[in-house]
């Protein structure tokens, strides 16, 4: 009996991990417009996702200025921000994402 709950256990880990690989990021950088701190923000998350979760997320750029309603209804009071909506827990990250090693602890793709 012992050994079919070692067995159990170890068929559990075994699919964590292979889960923990292909979870799909969903993820929304708000900025506004195309001001040199935007444009910046999204190369940098772009760059980030490709090394980091390449074939493995969903980026949606959204223009604050241009879709006002979508950042009231984030409760956007900066921008550039970038909301990681899956996996949970959620998470905001404010600024141009050119450090790396915040960006990805954020996304909790690194511990900090």
């Amino acid at each position: 009996m012992r050994e079919e709950g070692i067995e159990d256990t170890e068929k559990k880990f075994e699919q964590a991990i292979q889960k923990s690989g292909t979870e799909i990021y969903v993820l929304r950088l708000y900025v506004t417009g195309l001001t040199p701190k935007s444009t910046m923000a999204i190369q940098n998350i772009k760059k980030i996702c490709e090394e980091n979760l390449k074939g493995r997320y969903e980026l949606e750029v959204i223009d604050v200025y241009q879709q006002p309603e979508f950042a009231k209804m984030e409760q956007i009071i900066a921008a550039p921000t970038l909301i990681k909506k899956l996996p949970l827990p959620l998470r905001r990250i404010i600024g141009d994402m050119s450090n790396e090693e915040k960006v990805l602890v954020g996304l909790d793709l690194r511990r900090k």
